[in-house]
C-alpha cells in the first residue's frame, strides 16, 4: 500500500507522527516520507534519534501557511494530518490560534491536497471532537466536518479524505500519564473526579488504525477503534500505587466521561469486528452491520476495560493488544 508512495505526515514531530514514520519506515518501502512542521529544534532531535533514513524529508512549514502547503504536497501522494493544538487550557485562552491551526489549517491542508492531485488524506481527530465541551473539541469537530465535505467538491481530482477518531494516547506528549508521573515524586496525584473515565489507545495501535484506515477507506468516514476504557483513580494507582490522591475539581472544558459515537451519529454508524465508522449520509456503500438506535459509545459504558495491570505492562514497553487487522 505504501510502497514507492510520497507519503506526508503534518506535525509529523509529534508522539503520533515519529511513531508512524518509524513504523513505515520498519514495514514498507515508501519513496519519500516527509516530516511538515514549524519546530527545527524538534526536527533536529528527530535526526539525532536515529530518524535520518535516505527517504525522510524535512520541511519546515505551517498549516496555516497555505503557500507552503502547496509547496509541500507536489507530488504528495498520501497525506496524514496531524499538525494541531490540542491542549484544551492553552485553546480556552487562545482561541483565536486554535481556530486559525485547527480550522482554517485543516481547509488549507484540504485545497493543497485537492489542487496537488493527492490520493489520500486521513485527518486525526479526537474524542473531544464528539459532542464537544470545550474549543479545543469544537475546533477538531470543525476539521472533521471540512474533512468529510472535502469529498464533494474534489470534481475531478482524485482526493479522498477520511478522518481517524480516537482517545487518550499512552505517553503521548501532553496526556495525564506524564503529569501523573512527574507528581509522582510529592507522592501526591491531584484527580479532578474519581467518576472520572477516559478512552485510552497505544501509539501502536493509533498507527494499526490509520493504516487500516488509508486500506478501506472510499472517501467520507470516520474510523473509532474500538479501545477499552480506564477509571482516572484506577489510573493514579498504576503510575504510583503509594502515592495518595486528592480531589481538586473538574477544569472548565473537561467532561467526566468522553464519547466516540453521540448517540445522534448512531443511525450513520456501522459496527466492524475492531472498530466503528461513522458514514456521511450520501454514502450507498457501507460496510458492517448497523448499529442499533440511541446506540452511544462512551467511556463509562464501555464493555472493555484497562486494569492496573495492563497499564503498567503498556508503560514498561509492552504495547498492548493489536487491534487484528
Amino acid at each position: 500500500m505504501l510502497n514507492g508512495k510520497s507519503i506526508l505526515i503534518t506535525g509529523g514531530t509529534g508522539s503520533f507522527g515519529k511513531h508512524f514514520i518509524r513504523t513505515i519506515l520498519d514495514d514498507y518501502t515508501p519513496e519519500r516520507v516527509i516530516i511538515l512542521s514549524r519546530d527545527e529544534w524538534k526536527q533536529h532531535e528527530m535526526r539525532c534519534s536515529g530518524l535520518n533514513h535516505p527517504s525522510l524529508r524535512y520541511f519546515i512549514g505551517n498549516v496555516r501557511d497555505r503557500d507552503r502547503l502547496y509547496r509541500a504536497f507536489d507530488g504528495v501522494d498520501i497525506v496524514i494530518h496531524a499538525a494541531a493544538l490540542k491542549q484544551v487550557p492553552t485553546a480556552e485562552y487562545n482561541p483565536f490560534e486554535a481556530i486559525k491551526t485547527n480550522i482554517l489549517g485543516a481547509e488549507n491542508v484540504i485545497d493543497a491536497a485537492i489542487d496537488r492531485d493527492v490520493q489520500k488524506v486521513i485527518g486525526l481527530s479526537s474524542d473531544k471532537a464528539s459532542s464537544p465541551i470545550n474549543l479545543y473539541g469544537a475546533t477538531k469537530l470543525c476539521a472533521d466536518k471540512l474533512f468529510i465535505a472535502a469529498n464533494s467538491y474534489t470534481g475531478e481530482h482524485p482526493t479522498k479524505f477520511s478522518v481517524v477518531r480516537y482517545g487518550n494516547v499512552v505517553g503521548s506528549r501532553g496526556s495525564v500519564i506524564p503529569f501523573f508521573q512527574e507528581k509522582a515524586r510529592s507522592k501526591v496525584l491531584p484527580i479532578t473526579d474519581t467518576r472520572m473515565t477516559r478512552f485510552w489507545i497505544t501509539l501502536d495501535q493509533a498507527v494499526e488504525l490509520v493504516l487500516f484506515a488509508l486500506n478501506a477507506m472510499t472517501g467520507g468516514e470516520i474510523f473509532i477503534p474500538k479501545i477499552p476504557s480506564m477509571k482516572i483513580v484506577d489510573l493514579a494507582k498504576a503510575v504510583c500505587p503509594d502515592c495518595y490522591t486528592t480531589t481538586v475539581g473538574i477544569r472548565p472544558g473537561e467532561k467526566l466521561h468522553e464519547i466516540l459515537v453521540p448517540v445522534d451519529e448512531a443511525k450513520y454508524t456501522r459496527e466492524l469486528e475492531n472498530c466503528y465508522i461513522i458514514y456521511p449520509h450520501w454514502k450507498r456503500k457501507l460496510l458492517g452491520k448497523p448499529c442499533p438506535d440511541r446506540f452511544q459509545y462512551s467511556s463509562d459504558t464501555n464493555t472493555e476495560w484497562l486494569t492496573t495491570e495492563d497499564l503498567r505492562g503498556m508503560l514498561n514497553g509492552q504495547t498492548g493488544k493489536c487491534l487484528g487487522w
